[in-house]
């Protein structure tokens, strides 16, 4: 898939993606379809897409002055799901053990931001899309939710890998449309890294975080 399909899918998801997280990137809000199938890592996800409907649809927080108040509380659900340390881990392959454990805070707080930041405003297109689940893939502590998103005559597939730990399955890396999200970022880290060094990526991770902030910063006045 180009670049372009690739920009023109994560658009195209975006509405459907509740941008908390990454990320999200992150597609948690939706209305649920029952499932066709199912398990522990389909139940955990339909629990936490549960309660960031449960948010998105209370009128009090819908007034504007409640904005971030909202916000806030959907970063929270979403956060208990989403492993942002290992999806930032995995962005960075190779480069991640060069990293101390400084470093590895540090970009880890850049990339969920990075996450947060591309979708935040995304979720507000929210308008009832549905999600169906398709089946559940499950190998020891690796899990696979695969789900399809429904809105209007377009079907987006989207997949959840999952990892658990300590009895929790979390997020690693969503799948949309046969895009991994993780192997998307790694691609582009990869290439900032090669030309001109990790310092360098976390200059632009910064710069972007700090953009972001003016921006909102902005609206506000």
């Amino acid at each position: 898939m180009t670049s372009a399909n690739t920009t023109d899918v994560g658009m195209r998801a975006a509405r459907m993606v509740a941008g908390i997280g990454a990320a999200l990137v992150l597609g948690l809000a939706w209305g649920v379809a029952p499932a066709l199938a199912g398990g522990g890592a389909t139940e955990a996800m339909k629990g936490t897409i549960n309660e960031v409907i449960r948010v998105l649809s209370d009128q009090g927080l819908k007034k504007p002055e409640r904005a971030q108040e909202r916000r806030k509380l959907l970063e929270k659900v979403v956060s208990a799901r989403f492993s942002y340390e290992e999806m930032a881990k995995r962005t960075l392959a190779v480069q991640w053990q060069k990293l101390d454990e400084k470093q590895r805070a540090e970009f880890v707080e850049l990339f969920k931001r990075l996450l947060t930041n591309s979708y935040a405003d995304k979720v507000e297109g929210y308008s009832g899309e549905q999600v169906h689940y398709i089946n559940e893939r499950t190998e020891g502590d690796y899990a696979e939710v695969r789900t399809k998103a429904i809105s209007g005559k377009t079907e987006i597939p989207l997949d959840y890998r999952m990892l658990s730990r300590g009895g929790e399955w979390r997020v690693y890396d969503v799948v949309i449309d046969g895009v991994s999200l993780v192997s998307n970022y790694r691609g582009q880290f990869a290439k900032i890294i090669r030309t001109s060094g990790y310092d360098d990526l976390v200059d632009r991770l910064r710069e972007k975080s700090d953009q972001f902030v003016k921006v909102k910063g902005a609206d506000k006045e």
